[in-house]
């Protein structure tokens, strides 16, 4: 599923995948159970999501681009000012990747 790919991108989940590319090359793993540690982080990461996090971001930008594909939207902002609490900073360009959680397994 396309949606699963936003954790897999990310630095842990790339660093896991070449990990159990690894292991499956040296003959430690079979594919079959590479794949399902990898079923299984999605849904860690998903759950880690939905329940850890506490804090309300807001965000203000100049939206440069949009889309919507397969049920996921990719924003890109440009001049972004992010304010979390107090804290507020000020970021030139962010990719924002954001898909349905409920189209989530």
């Amino acid at each position: 599923m396309a949606t699963f790919e936003i954790y897999r991108k990310s630095s842990i989940g790339a660093c896991l995948i070449d990990a159990l590319d690894e292991m499956v090359l040296s003959g430690t793993l079979s594919p079959e159970v590479a794949y399902k540690v990898l079923v299984q982080f999605d849904k860690s990461m998903k759950d880690a999501l939905e329940t850890r996090v506490k804090r309300m971001v807001s965000m203000k930008g100049h939206l440069h681009t949009y889309r919507f594909c397969d049920h996921v939207w990719t924003f890109n902002l440009q001049d972004a000012v992010f304010k979390i609490g107090k804290t507020e900073e000020q970021i030139g360009r962010v990719k924002i990747v954001a898909c349905d959680s409920k189209l989530l397994p």
